[in-house]
C-alpha cells in the first residue's frame, strides 16, 4: 500500500507515525514544504516543494500511484487539491473544496448553521459592503461593544481580531472590518463570548461521525495566556476523554453540533464530507457555542490524540473514503496527555533565532516528540526555523503526571528557545474549573 502525505508541520509527523504503525505496512510518499526530520525518517519517498503546486503534485501522484492521499494543511484543502487528485482517481482523506468552505469561509459556516437550525452560534452579522453606520450599530448596540471581527477567508489563523484584545475601540473595529471587506469581499462580525474554549475533532464520512477525545488548546504566546496569538503553544486532554471544566452535557452538545454539521454539509453540498471535522467551541454560562470549524486536524491537538489511538489508522482512513466508518474501528487509550511546544525565543514576533542550533532530548516510552519548523543538517545538527520547533507530549494516567513528563523533557532542550511552563499544571487547570463554576452560578 502507498499513501501520499501532504505535509508542512509536526501535525503531519504525528500523522505519518500513526500511518506506518498499520498492519498494512504502507509506504509513505511525502510532499513537504520543508524537509521535516521526523517525516524524513518515516517516508519511503520525500519531495520538498510547494504544497500548492497542484500540477507538480499530480505528476508525483501519477508516478507513485498511491492508494489514497492524506492532506494535512488547510491551504491545499481549501484550494481544491482533493478535487484535483480525484481527476486522476486518487481519493483523499480530506474534504473537497466546496465542503472545505466550512473552514475557508466563516460566513458560509455561520449561514449553514442558521439554515439548518443548528443553534450554536453567537449573535452575528455578515457584511459585504463598507457601511460604517451599519458596522457601528452592530458593534455598539447589538454586541454592546464586545465583538469579534473575522476575515472571511483562510489567513493562517491571523484573520480574527477581538475587541479589548486586538481592537481597543469601535473605530478600530470598523477600520479592520472595512479592510476585510476590501480584501475578501465580506466580513463576519460576532458577539464576543465569555467562557472557556475547547476543541473536539471528529472523523467524518458523510453522516457517519466518530469523535476523538476533547482537547484544550492555548493560543497565547506567553505564560498566563498573555501575549500575541500563535499557532498554539500547547494542549492537554484527560483520561476520561472529556476536560475537567466541562459538564457531560457540554461535551454531548459539542458532539451533537459536529454530527449535525456533517449532515448539513451533505445536504447543502450534495456530496459527503470525508476527513476530519474540527469544532472549536466555547463553554459558556448557558451551554456551548461554536467559535469556528476547521476541515483538518488541529496542531497541536492531533499531537495529543493520535498517540492514544489503539486501532489501525489506515483502516480508519480507508473506511472514511469508502463511507464505512463506524465507532467499532476507533478506540483511544484512557490516558491523559499534555503537549508543550518548543518555539524560538522570538516567536511569533520575529525570526531572529532562525538558523541557530537546538538540541532535543531523548524521548521515553511515555512521551512523544514531533518535529515542526526545524531542519537537520548532514552532520546531524538541528537548526531552528522561524516558527514552532517541536511538540513534546507527556502521556500518563492524570493530567498532572503527564504535565510533569512534558515539563521535564522541555527543560532538557538546549538552544535559544522557550515554552509555556503553565500549560497542563494543576494550578492552571484548576483556574479553568473555578472560572466555569463561577460563570455558571453567577
Amino acid at each position: 500500500m502507498k499513501i501520499l502525505l501532504m505535509a508542512s508541520s509536526a501535525r503531519e509527523h504525528a500523522v505519518a507515525e500513526a500511518l506506518v504503525k498499520s498492519r498494512s505496512k504502507p509506504e509513505i510518499i511525502a510532499i513537504c514544504s520543508t524537509k521535516n526530520p521526523g517525516i524524513a525518517n518515516i517516508a519511503t519517498e520525500m519531495h520538498v516543494q510547494s504544497i500548492m503546486d497542484f500540477p507538480k503534485i499530480l505528476e508525483i501522484a501519477k508516478q507513485s500511484k498511491p492508494d489514497f492521499a492524506f492532506i494535512g494543511p488547510d491551504d491545499p484543502i481549501g484550494g481544491g487539491l482533493v478535487d484535483a487528485l480525484e481527476t486522476i482517481d486518487v481519493p483523499s482523506v480530506a474534504p473537497k473544496k466546496n465542503l472545505a468552505r466550512i473552514e475557508s469561509s466563516k460566513g458560509f459556516a455561520r449561514n449553514l448553521l442558521q439554515k439548518y437550525d443548528i443553534h450554536a452560534s453567537p449573535r452575528f452579522k455578515i457584511f459585504d459592503s463598507a457601511e460604517r453606520k451599519e458596522l457601528s450599530i452592530f458593534m455598539e448596540q447589538e454586541s454592546r461593544g464586545n465583538f469579534v471581527v473575522k476575515y472571511d477567508a483562510l489567513k493562517g489563523g491571523k484573520g480574527v481580531k477581538v475587541s479589548g484584545e486586538h481592537l481597543q475601540t469601535i473605530e478600530e473595529g470598523i477600520e479592520y472590518a472595512i479592510a476585510c471587506i476590501e480584501e475578501c469581499g465580506q466580513v463576519v462580525i460576532e458577539e464576543k463570548l465569555i467562557g472557556v474554549e475547547f476543541s473536539l475533532m471528529s472523523f467524518v464520512s458523510g453522516t457517519k461521525v466518530v469523535d476523538m477525545p476533547a482537547i484544550q488548546d492555548h493560543k497565547r504566546a506567553f505564560v498566563g495566556d498573555t501575549g500575541p496569538n500563535t499557532g498554539g503553544m500547547g494542549t492537554y486532554s484527560d483520561a476520561d476523554h472529556s476536560l475537567p471544566f466541562l459538564q457531560k452535557k457540554d461535551l454531548d452538545r459539542a458532539k451533537e453540533i459536529n454530527r449535525l454539521t456533517a449532515e448539513a454539509l451533505e445536504r447543502e453540498c450534495g456530496e459527503p464530507f470525508k476527513g476530519i471535522l474540527y469544532g472549536g467551541f466555547m463553554a459558556v454560562k448557558d451551554g456551548v457555542r461554536l467559535i469556528e470549524f476547521n476541515a483538518r486536524f488541529g496542531d497541536p491537538e492531533v499531537l495529543n490524540v493520535l498517540p492514544l489511538l489503539e486501532t489501525d489508522f489506515v483502516d480508519i482512513c480507508q473506511t472514511i473514503i469508502d463511507e464505512n466508518l463506524s465507532e467499532d474501528l476507533v478506540r483511544f487509550a484512557h490516558k491523559a496527555t499534555v503537549c508543550k511546544y518548543i518555539a524560538p525565543e522570538g516567536y511569533p514576533m520575529n525570526k531572529d533565532q532562525r538558523g541557530q542550533t537546538v538540541s532535543l532530548p531523548v524521548i521515553p516510552s511515555n512521551a512523544r516528540l514531533y518535529y515542526g519548523d526545524v531542519s537537520r543538517m548532514d552532520d546531524g545538527k538541528l537548526l531552528l526555523g522561524g516558527s514552532r520547533t517541536a511538540g513534546i507530549v507527556g502521556i500518563e494516567d492524570t493530567i498532572a503526571d503527564a504535565e510533569k513528563i512534558a515539563q521535564s523533557l522541555c527543560e532538557k532542550v538546549k538552544g535559544p528557545v522557550r515554552f509555556r511552563r503553565d500549560i497542563g499544571t494543576e494550578k492552571f487547570v484548576k483556574k479553568r474549573v473555578e472560572f466555569m463554576r463561577s460563570l455558571r452560578t453567577y
